[in-house]
């Protein structure tokens, strides 16, 4: 592993740590030669290699960094941490991993996007729609705009049916 700061590729591993339910593992390094610290990630490469078929109808690899990037964007200067982005990216992952097979429609990503990122954050998810639907008009951003005011139910669905 090299170091970032000096490029050097001699390091120690100061501490090991799983994460993301064990699929990931997080190290602390630190440099042999200029004594910087950094952390590394280690992900298992998935056996499965699934595919993104997109609005084209093009087949390109999915990437969870394509959905970091695309909400990243969408969170500039809002009250959102790199993590909660991380997180969030994640959520999404495992949500794709365990309804598709082989491919995955660019259209349900978007989707499971966009209900993660409306819990996240309004402006957030008003920037990300902005894009990921398309809007055309004014009207149309007004109108999603207005909808991501109005409270989510579904989430009290659960307690209302409760006995």
């Amino acid at each position: 592993m090299r170091c970032p700061y000096c490029k050097a590729d001699d390091d120690k591993v100061v501490d090991s740590r799983a994460g993301e339910q064990g699929r990931v593992i997080r190290r602390r390094r630190q440099c042999l030669k200029c004594d910087k610290r950094f952390t590394t990630y280690e992900r298992l490469e998935e056996v499965i290699k699934l595919s993104v078929v997109k609005k084209d109808g093009s087949r390109v690899p999915f990437e969870r960094t394509s959905i970091i990037e695309g909400v990243r964007k969408a969170c500039y200067k809002r009250p959102v941490s790199i993590q909660q982005i991380n997180e969030l990216a994640e959520c999404v992952e495992e949500d794709v991993l365990s309804q598709a097979g082989q491919e995955v429609d660019s259209r349900l990503i978007g989707r499971l996007t966009l209900s993660r990122l409306k819990k996240l954050d309004k402006v957030a998810y008003i920037r990300f729609a902005s894009i990921y639907l398309e809007f055309q008009q004014v009207d149309q951003f007004i109108e999603e705009a207005h909808q991501a005011l109005k409270p989510d139910l579904s989430e009290n669905l659960p307690e209302l049916f409760e006995e």
